[in-house]
């Protein structure tokens, strides 16, 4: 299988989960912004462009949760995914989709507003609304961590996509001070040899 890959963006998360379950990948490094990934030839991978992407066989496919919840079913073993009769299974759908669903869109925002924006189209106020939201979004996750280690049970495909997000929002500047648990959920996650080597992707 094939990993569309650019360091520090989501599909660190597909080299991640690669890595926890340790399958084979060939990896095709991009750099953000490459004019090769607005190319047509790229854009039959990915129509918008971006990463991540996993070509396997004669599929492809993007979006990260999509990535993860299709290579655990096909490949993973009933590894990373709470089995369907247990009281986590429906904690793991949850949080597996809450990255994208509440986490990733004030992260979108300040990116954009704060590093992808020339400094004279900025706009501060967009910075510190989507900042409340960000804080509030990982207060969630705080209290749902209480007693935790992980989001459901045992790690699974849900802390690769959460805990990718929560990594990216504290490197943003979010403030997890007021937050004990996520704080040490991103260190507990970022001290995985997994974690680490998708990292250094």
């Amino acid at each position: 299988m094939k990993i569309y890959h650019a360091p520090n963006t989501r599909s660190v998360r597909i080299v991640w989960l690669f890595e926890e379950l340790g399958l084979p990948y060939d990896l095709e490094k991009h750099k953000l912004g490459d004019l090769g990934m607005r190319s047509p030839e790229y854009l039959k991978v990915h129509p918008m462009g971006r990463v991540p992407a996993l070509q396997d066989g004669d599929t492809t496919i993007f979006e990260s949760g999509a990535i993860v919840q299709y290579v655990l079913a096909k490949y993973g073993k009933g590894r990373l995914v709470p089995d369907t009769s247990s009281p986590e299974f429906a904690q793991y759908l949850q949080w597996l989709h809450y990255a994208e669903g509440m986490i990733m869109p004030p992260v979108n925002i300040i990116v954009v507003e704060t590093i992808l924006l020339p400094p004279d189209r900025r706009n501060q106020v967009n910075v510190d609304r989507a900042t409340k939201l960000l804080s509030r979004m990982l207060g969630a996750i705080d209290v749902h961590l209480a007693g935790r280690e992980f989001l459901a049970g045992d790690f699974s495909g849900a802390d690769i996509m959460t805990g990718h997000a929560c990594t990216v929002a504290r490197r943003l500047g979010a403030d997890v001070s007021d937050k004990p648990n996520v704080a040490a959920y991103i260190e507990r996650l970022n001290a995985r040899p997994a974690l680490k080597r998708a990292w250094a992707a």
